[in-house]
């Protein structure tokens, strides 16, 4: 170990006249109890020394032995030449470090070699500030910083949130010259192969002796991880507010932080500026926000900012915002739960749910009435099975939304991620007698969304529903909100006709020569996207993972199926002299998955103007053999291909899909939409 023989602020001579030595008093029992602490520790203190000839000062580090009376014996650390500096050098003054304060003691020496020093401790010692902010040992965390397409590594030695020190090296030692002082460079930290940093400092220090080290600081106080939005969701204060535990990564202690605020895609906390130790920039792999002993979330996080406050005292605040990078979607779910909760106590989310109740609910709002009840009441005891597992184990594949008073549920709404980044809305009923539950669980929706939109593991980018055209609660929002943005790239409305198919084995013919109906390839998915853009330009081939290959969606089906739930999807392609004229989706799930059993339909895309019924009749009946009972459900699209058949179809659906980049534009409009019916009201 070098000794330190860089003039600071503390090797000045410890007489009388030096101001470091007009710090505050503290006896010697203080002092006793600091330097047990330190051996306790297997930490070291600087002895000052002095050249007899030269008055030129030197730091040698030691190791304290327990200190039980006045009598401090300490041994040196590995120090080259010790014993000539030994001879060279006088004894000036002890320095005992404690955190961004020293101890300044002048004891008497009684004896001092190469094994050590002993020293008898004085009365009182003096105790000064030398750093605003304390400064923490590094634990083995890897440096990498560039400048100029120059690559320089090494370790960090010490840290605070404003600035650290790193020891670095390059393989060409050149290029240390070519260092600019006055330009940043760009710092990564690592633990391992794990990132923990990245960002732009400013070269504060350099010393380009042995070591060459740098003491670099970070140049932004904030940064940005995902792109600003105009509607945020509230922050929420609770009462009592959980605590952030951590294991600090770039220093290895553990931190107990209050929550000032919270909300489901980041929070907030308040630290002493002295004591500060939270990074702008810096990762934290593991956080746990603890509410109580039991309850608690674990997530990854990244410090986001850090804003120096007032609070009217002499302590200076920091406060620092934390955003949530990623954590299990069952502890998400938990989280948002307890916000909602804290919002308004009747909503729910995915809350555990008596199903008799909510069968009665259903049938009683009329949302099950007695058309689509026929459709499905022979699988009712497999439907039943259903719902128990959705709603009673919570697979991070549903989520569900009730608004709850005194025990009856007046409000539902619930969401299926269908397929690989687009979630299904579906299920929204609410009493007749509380319009306010039908409006506070869509809004819980719409809160859900905004916090999940920019996590990744909720594979949210897009949103999407059917509604009749005459069902005028989701057409005012959803459909007027379409019309009204004019952006079919951002939300767009498709409109489909549907029935059910009953295969009859006597109306089947052969298809004529020259079709056939096969299993689809790429190149017709290809010809798909380029249909629908020129007659839509909407979102139904992003949304719907209508993109090569095929096989593109198998992870969320074999989620499914780990889950007990049944996923399948077919692609058909129906041609003409090799020609495609239709594209066929077949989606199999368990029956009443959705209700209207539009997620166990098929879907039939017509790329010509009109396809003969007997043919789509052929395909319909090849197609239902993949399914269970005596009916299909079927979706045309586009609605012109059968528009004119009115027997053919029993209803229209429309189809609104959501880019949920455009989330700010539907949350202002939903605002505009209930301030003004507040207005009429009123």
């Amino acid at each position: 170990m070098e000794p330190s023989t860089h003039p600071t602020s503390f090797h000045a001579s410890a007489r009388d006249d030096n101001p470091v030595a007009s710090g505050k008093v503290v006896n010697k029992r203080y002092l006793a109890n600091k330097l047990n602490y330190l051996n306790f520790q297997d930490q070291t203190i600087l002895i000052q020394l002095r050249h007899s000839r030269y008055d030129t000062p030197i730091a040698l580090k030691a190791k304290p032995l327990p200190c039980v009376d006045e009598h401090l014996e300490c041994e040196w650390v590995e120090t080259p030449n010790l014993q000539q500096l030994l001879n060279a050098y006088d004894f000036d003054y002890l320095l005992i470090p404690d955190g961004q304060k020293l101890l300044l003691v002048n004891p008497k020496v009684i004896s001092m070699n190469e094994r050590g020093i002993t020293l008898l401790l004085p009365v009182n010692g003096r105790e000064f500030t030398y750093r605003r902010i304390r400064r923490y040992p590094g634990t083995d965390i890897t440096a990498q910083f560039t400048q100029n397409s120059s690559l320089f590594h090494g370790t960090m030695v010490d840290f605070t949130p404003v600035s650290l020190r790193v020891n670095g090296s390059t393989d060409f030692p050149q290029e240390f010259q070519w260092i600019n002082h006055e330009s940043a460079v760009n710092l990564h930290l690592y633990a391992g192969q794990k990132i923990l940093y990245s960002g732009e400092c400013e070269i504060m220090r350099q010393n380009f002796d042995q070591n060459r080290s740098f003491v670099l600081s970070p140049v932004n106080n904030s940064i940005r991880v995902i792109k600003p939005k105009q509607y945020r969701n509230i922050r929420q204060q609770l009462v009592p507010s959980p605590s952030m535990v951590f294991e600090h990564p770039l220093i290895g202690k553990m931190i107990n932080l209050k929550v000032l605020d919270l909300s489901g895609s980041g929070f907030a906390v308040e630290e002493s500026e002295e004591n500060s130790v939270l990074m702008p920039g810096m990762v934290i792999p593991v956080l746990e926000l603890s509410f109580a002993h039991s309850l608690s979330v674990t997530c990854k996080a990244q410090v986001v900012s850090r804003n120096i406050i007032g609070n009217g005292g002499r302590e200076r605040l920091v406060r620092c915002g934390l955003s949530i990078l990623d954590m299990d979607i069952h502890e998400h779910v938990k989280l948002l739960s307890i916000l909602h909760q804290a919002a308004d106590q009747n909503s729910f989310v995915c809350t555990d749910v008596d199903m008799d109740a909510l069968w009665d609910f259903f049938f009683e709002t009329g949302f099950i009435y007695p058309e689509k009840y026929a459709y499905f009441q022979a699988n009712k005891d497999d439907i039943k099975a259903t719902y128990s597992r959705l709603y009673g184990q919570n697979p991070h594949i549903a989520r569900h939304f009730i608004y709850l008073e005194r025990g009856t549920i007046q409000g539902h709404m619930a969401m299926v991620r269908f397929y690989e980044d687009s979630w299904l809305i579906h299920h929204h009923a609410a009493r007749k007698t509380s319009l306010k539950a039908g409006l506070t669980v869509l809004n819980q929706v719409g809160q859900y969304l905004n916090e999940l939109q920019n996590l990744h593991f909720t594979h949210l980018h897009y949103v999407y529903c059917y509604f009749r055209p005459d069902n005028h609660f989701p057409n005012r929002i959803f459909g007027e909100f379409a019309r009204q943005l004019n952006n079919r790239a951002g939300c767009s409305l498709d409109t489909f006709g549907y029935f059910h198919y009953h295969s009859n084995e006597s109306e089947i013919s052969d298809l004529p020569e020259g079709w056939e109906l096969g299993e689809a390839t790429s190149f017709d998915l290809t010809e798909l996207k380029g249909f629908y853009n020129h007659v839509s330009g909407g979102l139904m081939i992003q949304a719907f993972d209508l993109h090569p290959p095929l096989t593109r969606g198998n992870k969320l089906a074999e989620e499914y199926h780990r889950l007990g739930f049944k996923k399948e999807r077919l692609f058909y392609a129906l041609r003409e002299e090799g020609n495609l004229r239709a594209f066929v989706i077949a989606n199999i799930t368990d029956a009443g998955f959705n209700m209207a059993n539009l997620t166990n339909c098929v879907t039939v895309i017509a790329l010509e103007e009109e396809i003969p019924p007997e043919i789509l009749k052929f395909t319909l009946h090849q197609i239902s053999q993949q399914y269970e009972g005596h009916e299909m459900p079927v979706l045309v699209y586009p609605f012109t291909s059968i528009e004119e058949q009115s027997a053919m179809y029993e209803k229209t659906y429309l189809l609104w899909i959501l880019d949920l980049a455009h989330s700010d534009d539907y949350f202002r409009f939903c605002d505009n939409l209930f301030k003004s019916r507040k207005r009429i009201q009123e």
